[in-house]
Parts: C-alpha cells; structure tokens; sequence
C-alpha cells in the first residue's frame, strides 16, 4: 500500500534491490508508471475497497499497509475506522503469511496523542488478525523538516518542538522503508511484534545538520504555541482543524515520545537529517 508515498515507495525499493517480486495497490495507473516500468504488478483499487484489497493480497508472501495520513481528522476519526475496517474484512478473508503495518511511536496511547489515535485504532483493530503482525511504530520524519531548505536561507528552522534542545524519536522514510522490507522476507514469527524505529533526535540538532547542508549557521526556533493554528493552516491543515495535530505536537513535548516502551522492540535509524537534506537538495540541482 502506498507505494506513491515516501515510506511505501522506499519499502518497494528494498524489496526490489532484494529481487523480490513486488504487488501495489493503485488509485492511477498513470501515477505508478515508473513502478511498472520496474517490474511491480499494479492491482486497481484503494484503501476504500476492502474488496480490491483482498484481490491485491492473494498469493502473497506478506502484505505491507497504512493508513493515508490526514491531518485534520473527523472528531471520531471515522476516516482511519474505515480504512481499518476495510483493511480487517480483507485481512480476514485472505490470510497472508505476514502483515506489517505502518504505525507511530506515541500509538500506545488511546487518548492525548492527537492525529496519532487513527494509529492507535489501527494497531487495537489489527490485534484479532489471524496473521503474525508486526507494528512498526516510526518516528517523526526527517522530511516533515525538507520545507527548511527554502524557510532556513535566513538562518532560522521554526519548529513545533519546545524545548528545542529535547530529543524525541525520529527517522528517515528510506529506514522505514529497509525495515519494513526486512520484516517482509525476513524470518518468520507468531503473534504481534512492535519495533520502535529511530534515534533519539532534538530539533536544535536537525537545524545544525540543515546548516551544514546549507552552509549557513541555522537556528531551531520554537513556534509559540498561540501560533501553532496559524502555522498549521500555513503547511495547508485546514482552519479550524488543527487541534488534533497541535495536540499531536503538545504531547511530544510533553516528553511521552520516548523510547523502551513496555514490550517492543528498538531498531535505530541509520540515515541522519543531514543525509535527507543533502539528498533533497541534490535532486532539486538535478
């Protein structure tokens, strides 16, 4: 699912340098033609069909989802319910060898964590599957930060972090994407894994590393909060819908977006923000 996006796109292109064959699920074919130039099967359909799901899953050795990421979410997230009802029909139906879904550090909470409850939902409404899951609980990304290339030509990065200085989880879509492949063909397991994915990252540090990029001195500066709304609308967050990602952002500063949560597993990140910065800049030279 998803292979359009950053993290669906770098988990089938681990798998394709693996030599595996690889299967998408497709809203446009026209969108998808570099993937079917190399080699991916396109099966027609969304995450709104629970029936083309099931035909995209057939035969398959493990199936990789997510949910469409939606930044002002309805106050019962009934977008994500419906994509995770859809997602348990099909999953039910055809029982593959092995699931890996997409999810956040931060989704073990059912309450507090803002856009994050669609991925606590997604991770409670999987836990009945018949298959082995695995739950990758990714950390923020590097690219949420690419808007800096342009915004920190004046030496500052406005961020949503405060303090600066603290360190949260956070990761680049490629490792999301490695990881994923390697729970994909890796070796078998029963029941439910949750990885932890990332390292322990501040602000303060992913603006020194865009100044190295840039080769400027750049600062992390922390929006004040009776800003965030304003903000938001300004990254496209509709107005009057962005509670639910300033809640998001007031609790990873509230400290709970750490790492060693009871019963997971930790793989770190091997990509820093330096590494998306320099790979983003390039291509914009390309």
């Amino acid at each position: 699912m998803g292979i359009t996006g950053k993290v669906g796109g770098a988990t089938a292109r681990h798998l394709l340098k693996q030599g595996k064959q690889v299967r998408a699920l497709v809203r446009n074919r026209e969108k998808t033609a570099q993937w079917a130039d190399q080699g991916v099967e396109l099966v027609d359909g969304d995450w709104n069909d629970a029936a083309a799901i099931a035909a995209a899953l057939k035969g398959v050795e493990g199936a990789f989802v997510m949910l469409p990421a939606v930044w002002a979410p309805s106050p019962d997230f009934r977008e994500a319910k419906g994509v995770i009802a859809n997602y348990v029909e099909a999953l039910t139906k055809v029982v593959p060898p092995r699931v890996v879904a997409l999810s956040s550090t931060g989704a073990h909470r059912t309450s507090g964590a803002g856009i994050i409850t669609a991925l606590s939902l997604l991770e409670q409404g999987f836990r009945s599957l018949p298959s082995p899951v695995a739950f990758v609980r990714a950390g923020g990304f590097f690219e949420n930060f690419l808007f800096g290339l342009q915004a920190a030509q004046s030496g500052t990065l406005p961020v949503f972090y405060n303090p600066t200085n603290r360190k949260s989880i956070m990761v680049a879509s490629d490792d999301i994407g490695a990881e994923v492949a390697t729970l994909l063909t890796g070796p078998a397991w029963s029941g439910h894994r949750v990885i932890e994915l990332g390292s322990m990252v501040s602000a303060d540090e992913v603006a020194g590393q865009l100044g190295e990029v840039l080769k400027l001195d750049v600062k992390a500066f922390a929006v004040p909060r009776a800003g965030w709304a304003e903000a938001f609308e300004q990254f496209g967050v509709p107005k009057g819908h962005t509670g639910p990602a300033e809640e998001m952002y007031e609790a990873i500063n509230a400290g709970w977006m750490g790492l060693g949560i009871a019963g997971t597993e930790h793989v770190e990140g091997t990509t820093s923000a330096r590494d998306v910065f320099a790979a983003a800049k390039n291509a914009l030279k390309a």
